[in-house]
């Protein structure tokens, strides 16, 4: 896999390609989705995929039934092998020998042309996008558009090698070399074979939805048509196909309908190239090959809520990078990861679901309300659970982060190894093999003194008059803020001073386990919540919060999420979960959006970097900017400014290279907005952007909110 981001990331034309569709998509899906409630749109779909992947033996029974009712022909296929052994019989029964296809991922993933091509058969692809890949030897790289990582010179190239004949990279002419090569394989083939997008059980009726005309003539003009259909597919009711129709165009390419809606609901008699009416065959392949164990899987079986629009692939920053074909598999992206383990093995997903960034912007995106990132996370979880963790992160994750006084001793023994590196509390150069960490950004001197350190020393005489402050507000730091960014926390403390609340810290607080979560190290997630529910109990707190949304996600839903079937810490956490805000939340509604703080007002432009777990896990978007607004700051907004920076806490040390090229585009967003202060509420955030900008000796500021609204508190 190191080999393949390597070959993805030295692809200018990829990268070049799918970033273009990255921004594109988001204006053009925005447009689609206008006058839309997309939340209520995806609550219909995802309670209809969840009824019909909970009865999916039933529908399947009843779409036969109704099929059979109508003269067509249903076939049952345990796996890829019995569909492709069923469709080759077929076409040898038939006397058949050319083949026509239309885009279909579940033939691309029982491989079906490969294996028809070897048995003698002749099988073309017919959409344009799959037709090129053929031609040129290669596999999808997208679920719905599978060619989106080549150029249109590339295309020309290849057409060229067909028709042996130089052509320009011009569209028009490269449609017609296409229509003319193509039509004729329509007239000369025996079989057409297509996939579909649903299957209604009540009707027995297949709905095709495509943007070419190869659909509707692969499954009309040959006298016999396969299609085949994974169970998934199959929804109850007809009524069920209009919210999916309504959602699938636009989530997957930004259009309100493809040019093609086709329904077939059995076979309806052909007329051949000569004027003759003939008789029909239709086939459906209603294909399991590991759908049926999804479905009995408690976790998984939510996957089966897909309804392969792609928009997880279209919004992820990994993929806007690398492309598909890293992942070796037919589906890619954070729900092929998931598919692959089903449909190819759990083995063949191990390596693959480490390149889930934890973003979590897919989630937002999915119309299905698939929890692709929690998925994903169990996927590692269950590959740690059987394999278990290599060398150095096992000693981490097992001796080290568990210990709070082994880990505050190991981060000190760090802070003097570091000294011959510092200049000016940053990190520009380290040597041999960590020199990659501070390729492409500056790192951030571990402090001298953390913030525990420094909270035992504020104002002792003030700290004694809040004693009797209420409320009681409990600070999580997080590891950051407390050895890396202390000055976070005196910022928080002068703002929960300045509103009459009184911050307690306490000492016994440890790791949030965010990154045993994220290594998949299930009881060192579960142990560290323990640690942390015990020192805020014993403190007796009315709230808790934190300055870092990546914290804040652990302390609120991991924590429940860890001790779930623990009957002696599960109620312990869910109470715990209440109490915990984000600081910019609390801070925001404490304040009436900043209006009830006395701030000195200044001047200057600042641009929001909106960070993945502030926006995509909690929704907070506005307040942060009210706030900065409160301080008479001129807020410009960058483009994407809820787009990853590209850390994702030990993401940037296992992918430095991935990470350097989702820096990379963060960083010209900021520049270009033309702001001179950049302002955040991640740590972890502000350690990449700090570091991009100054590496290259960018004059822009980076603060935390807490920061520059501390400054600004009047007496």
């Amino acid at each position: 896999m190191k080999n393949n981001i390597k070959e993805a990331l030295a692809n200018p034309n990829l990268r070049g390609a799918l970033g273009r569709f990255g921004n594109d998509y988001l204006v053009s899906r925005e447009k689609a989705y206008t006058g839309k409630n997309f939340e209520e749109l995806r609550e219909k779909i995802s309670s209809i995929k969840r009824s019909a992947a909970g009865r999916m033996e039933e529908l399947a029974d009843r779409f036969t039934q109704n099929m059979l009712s109508r003269g067509a022909k249903v076939y049952r296929a345990k796996n890829a092998q019995e569909a492709r052994d069923y469709i080759l019989n077929l076409a040898m029964a038939r006397g058949v020998k050319k083949i026509v296809k239309s885009k279909s991922m579940a033939s691309e993933e029982i491989h079906l042309n490969e294996y028809l091509n070897e048995k003698g058969l002749e099988s073309v692809e017919t959409d344009l996008g799959e037709w090129i890949l053929q031609l040129s030897g290669q596999k999808p790289s997208h679920m719905v558009m599978p060619a989106i990582h080549m150029t249109r010179g590339e295309v020309a190239d290849v057409f060229s090698g067909e028709i042996n004949l130089q052509l320009s990279s011009d569209i028009p002419v490269l449609v017609k070399v296409a229509r003319e090569q193509l039509r004729r394989k329509f007239l000369e083939a025996g079989m057409g074979i297509s996939g579909a997008n649903i299957a209604v059980a009540e009707t027995g009726t297949l709905v095709i939805t495509t943007n070419e005309g190869n659909g509707r003539l692969t499954t009309t003009l040959p006298p016999i048509h396969v299609a085949i259909v994974g169970l998934e597919k199959l929804v109850e009711k007809f009524a069920d196909v209009e919210p999916i129709l309504e959602a699938l165009p636009r989530s997957a390419t930004g259009q309100k309908i493809t040019s093609y809606v086709t329904m077939i609901t059995g076979p309806t008699p052909v007329i051949d190239a000569g004027g003759n009416v003939k008789p029909k065959e239709l086939h459906i392949v209603l294909l399991d090959n590991g759908r049926s164990q999804m479905q009995a899987d408690p976790v998984f079986k939510q996957a089966l809520q897909c309804i392969r629009c792609a928009s997880c692939l279209n919004v992820c920053p990994v993929f806007q990078i690398v492309g598909g074909h890293v992942y070796g598999h037919v589906y890619t992206g954070g729900i092929g990861t998931i598919l692959t383990a089903f449909f190819n093995g759990f083995e063949n997903a191990s390596d693959i679901q480490n390149l889930c960034i934890g973003c979590e912007r897919c989630k937002r995106f999915c119309p299905g309300k698939i929890d692709i990132p929690g998925l994903i996370r169990e996927l590692r979880s269950r590959v740690v659970d059987k394999k278990g963790l290599p060398g150095i992160p096992k000693f981490v994750m097992q001796r080290v982060l568990p210990n709070r006084k082994l880990f505050h001793r190991l981060l000190k023994v760090a802070h003097a190894a570091q000294k011959p590196f510092q200049t000016g509390g940053l990190v520009r150069h380290l040597p041999l093999f960590l020199a990659g960490l501070t390729e492409g950004r500056s790192l951030p001197a571990i402090a001298d003194k953390p913030f525990r350190d420094l909270v035992v020393a504020l104002d002792d005489k003030k700290v004694a008059q809040e004693e009797q402050w209420q409320p009681r507000v409990g600070f999580f730091a997080g590891c950051l803020t407390d050895f890396i960014y202390p000055r976070l926390g005196v910022a928080v403390y002068k703002l929960l001073h300045h509103m009459g609340m009184q911050m307690v810290f306490p000492l016994e607080q440890t790791c949030c386990g965010m990154p045993a979560v994220y290594m998949g190290s299930r009881e060192t997630a579960a142990e560290l919540a323990r640690q942390n529910i015990a020192a805020f109990e014993k403190a007796g707190v009315d709230y808790i919060t934190t300055a870092c949304p990546t914290c804040a996600h652990a302390l609120k839903h991991h924590f429940v999420e860890a001790l779930a079937g623990d009957p002696k810490w599960g109620e312990r956490a869910r109470n715990f979960s209440s109490k915990v805000y984000t600081f910019a939340a609390l801070l925001a509604e404490k304040s009436n959006g900043g209006q009830n703080l006395k701030l000195a007002q200044t001047t200057g432009k600042v641009t929001y970097h909106d960070s993945c777990h502030m926006k995509g896990v909690f929704g907070i978007t506005v307040e942060p900017r009210e706030l900065l607004k409160s301080a008479g700051l001129e807020l410009v907004e960058m483009e994407g400014p809820d787009r990853c920076c590209g850390f994702g806490g030990s993401y940037s040390i296992k992918y430095p290279e991935i990470s350097q090229h989702i820096l990379e585009k963060k960083l010209a967003s900021i520049i270009n907005s033309g702001a001179e202060l950049l302002a955040l509420d991640c740590p972890g955030c502000l350690l990449q952007l700090h570091g991009g900008l100054d590496s290259r000796d960018k004059n822009i500021t980076v603060k935390h909110t807490a920061e520059i609204l501390a400054e600004q508190l009047l007496p």
